[in-house]
């Protein structure tokens, strides 16, 4: 089997990674003498890299973060110091998600609710887990969407799967009636079985009259409490703090 063979049987087997390093560890097996399993093991460790970097790439993008640079090493605890730092590295051990426990992330609007939230989800990512996310408005939306075109369950069979489910921002924009509702449902589908993280710019006790059903939102709110992590974020808004920087230096207008 010749070089050409050799690359074409490799991708015919699926080891793409094999075939992106082979002429360099080729030459380093050359070069350094190595071992024939040595060699061997090396191309295989390669292979495995490659897929689990893939794999890696994959659940990232089918989770839809809105931004996938949040990460823990880009927050800036120092900012709000009032945000209890060992309890959020304690929850990116996702040792919550093991045992089925929720989070919620309350705070004013530019605290680093959606940042940790979304810094948590890339760390379960990376241990394994299966991750959605989506902001609360575009969840409701897409669950009126699945009602309307009589894919409803298939769809909340989707989120109930989901090892970890993030909903961030409610309270950011009115929603519909129904929210309430479709938020407690999924919540319930998910309670014990599953981990859900929700973020709110508003107070809990707010929350049965901007969703306007008091009795969904106790259900709901009972439910996310019962076995949940409540990390208070702010005072201090980061967008703030950033507008007001740039209008000192004379960025903005």
């Amino acid at each position: 089997m010749n070089r050409i063979e050799l690359e074409r049987a490799l991708k015919t087997l699926r080891l793409g990674g094999i075939c992106q390093v082979l002429d360099a560890r080729i030459l380093k097996a050359q070069t350094e003498g190595m071992a024939h399993l040595d060699f061997l093991s090396l191309l295989v460790e390669d292979e495995l890299q490659k897929r689990q970097d893939s794999l890696l790439k994959r659940r990232i993008t089918l989770a839809r973060f809105r931004d996938e640079q949040r990460t823990l090493d880009t927050f800036d605890f120092d900012f709000n110091r009032k945000i209890n730092r060992k309890a959020v590295f304690e929850l990116a051990t996702c040792r919550f998600v093991d045992k089925h426990e929720d989070i919620l992330f309350l705070g004013q609007p530019g605290t680093g609710k959606s940042h940790l939230a979304q810094a948590i989800g890339l760390c379960a990512i990376h241990q394994g887990q299966r991750v959605i996310y989506r902001e609360t408005h575009a969840l409701i939306e897409e669950i009126l969407d699945a009602t309307l075109d009589g894919t409803r369950k298939k769809l909340f069979i989707e989120f109930q799967k989901a090892d970890l489910l993030i909903i961030d921002d409610l309270g950011m924009r009115k929603l519909p009636p129904t929210a309430a509702e479709d938020l407690l449902e999924i919540v319930m589908r998910r309670h014990e079985r599953r981990s859900t993280i929700l973020t709110s710019n508003r107070p809990v006790e707010d929350w049965g009259k901007m969703l306007g059903d008091t009795a969904a939102v106790s259900a709901l709110l009972d439910r996310l409490l019962h076995r949940g992590h409540v990390i208070n974020c702010g005072p201090r808004s980061f967008r703030s703090h950033h507008l007001s920087t740039l209008k000192q230096d004379g960025a903005v207008g």
